[in-house]
């Protein structure tokens, strides 16, 4: 057994089983049936389910590597991309250099589609995807985890929970990722904290850049992460397709102190994730940040930086803004009507409202704070104030 057997993505000489497995997994083909049937799911899905297993052991017959896989899904993933946005742009990824491995460091908000976005990025820019970092908090169905490996997914264990255990996982963790960099000439990427941030706060936690350095404890801190190419990535979506339920937790947990997921909830995010509307979305690369920083702290707060200048603030981030009870009084935030066009701004406007409107009164101070937050964060950035 490799050494990183239990949390690597699937081997191309392993996708042909893999596939197999998964066509015959019941669970598998019922999320496939409700997904192309929704109608016909529940009194037929006993016969759909063999229809849907044949078509697709026919379509994948000739799938024996990851790369063919991931040129198969590309369709699917262009039309999921065109059906659920007004459109997907990018920046800096044309500085990203063929053959350079880069370890990206991106905010998160959507549990599958944030690095689908990067994957859809760098596949049309004619680089190698990345590998990401999956927690296996979300992997609870054999059928979930073998997608995700599939892709190039590996396992980050969060469910760990006794110190000595949760140190080695992570001690492995660390060296996988500077093996797949530094050896396979793989990127990688992953969040910059654990979890989506679901306030839209995004801030890098100062373990996960420890983490890093973990497997090569004997290097100098600078060094390791210069060597890693770390690059940070601003993922911003015009509209969350989430955010009336990321709104529901937050005031769930200002009210009682806690919020426990329903069985399911998971499963349900990422399938909205996917499929819910998301307006407009850019992803933006920034320079890989080799120097500047002696430790996490600092390398965090460059990292912040990088990523919060390089969000795109749509226009309902900043009527957001203007109807936030905490706006900050140091900064100069300009109105929306002063950024964008009469029409531009009255479609957000009317899309805004709706969302509002959907959104029960008193949780909707928690609406507001996803979309005000990356405009507070962006400003005092640019101000040089500290966050």
């Amino acid at each position: 057994m490799g050494e990183f057997d239990s949390i690597r993505p699937y081997a191309d000489a392993e996708i042909p089983a893999v596939l197999a497995r998964l066509l015959a997994d019941d669970a598998f083909l019922d999320i496939l049936t409700q997904f192309r049937f929704p109608r016909l799911a529940g009194p037929f899905g006993w016969a759909l389910k063999p229809l849907i297993a044949h078509r697709l052991r026919s379509q994948f017959r000739h799938i024996d590597s990851v790369r063919a896989l991931q040129e198969s899904i590309e369709p699917y993933i262009d039309r999921t991309v065109e059906h659920a946005t007004d459109g997907v742009t990018y920046s800096g990824v044309e500085t990203l250099k063929a053959g350079s491995p880069y370890l990206f460091l991106a905010n998160h908000r959507d549990i599958v589609m944030d690095p689908a976005f990067v994957n859809y990025a760098v596949y049309h820019a004619g680089l190698q995807t990345p590998r990401i970092a999956i927690g296996d908090n979300l992997l609870q169905k054999p059928f979930v985890s073998d997608l995700m490996r599939l892709n190039k997914s590996f396992i980050v264990h969060r469910s760990i929970t006794g110190r000595r255990e949760k140190l080695a996982a992570y001690q492995l963790l660390s060296a996988y990722i500077s093996h797949s960099i530094a050896q396979d000439g793989e990127s990688i990427w992953i969040a910059q904290a654990e979890g989506r941030a679901k306030d839209g706060d995004d801030r890098t936690d100062s373990a996960i850049l420890k983490m890093f350095h973990m497997s090569r404890k004997d290097e100098p801190f600078a060094d390791v992460i210069a060597s890693l190419k770390l690059t940070p990535v601003s993922i911003s979506y015009e509209y969350d397709p989430c955010d009336q339920a990321k709104a529901r937790e937050l005031y769930t947990r200002a009210t009682t102190g806690s919020y426990t997921k329903q069985p399911g909830e998971d499963d349900k995010s990422i399938g909205l994730g996917i499929t819910g509307y998301k307006g407009r979305v850019h992803v933006h690369f920034g320079d890989p940040i080799t120097s500047g920083f002696e430790d996490a702290k600092q390398l965090a707060a460059l990292t912040d930086a990088q990523i919060l200048t390089g969000y795109r603030l749509f226009p309902v981030h900043y009527l957001a803004y203007a109807m936030w009870s905490e706006r900050d009084p140091q900064l100069e935030v300009p109105a929306a009507e002063s950024l964008f066009g009469a029409d531009e701004l009255a479609a957000a406007k009317e899309q805004w409202q709706q969302r509002l409107s959907r959104c029960p009164s008193e949780q909707q101070p928690y609406l507001i704070l996803q979309y005000a937050m990356p405009v507070r964060n962006q400003y005092r950035v640019k101000a040089g104030l500290p966050l």
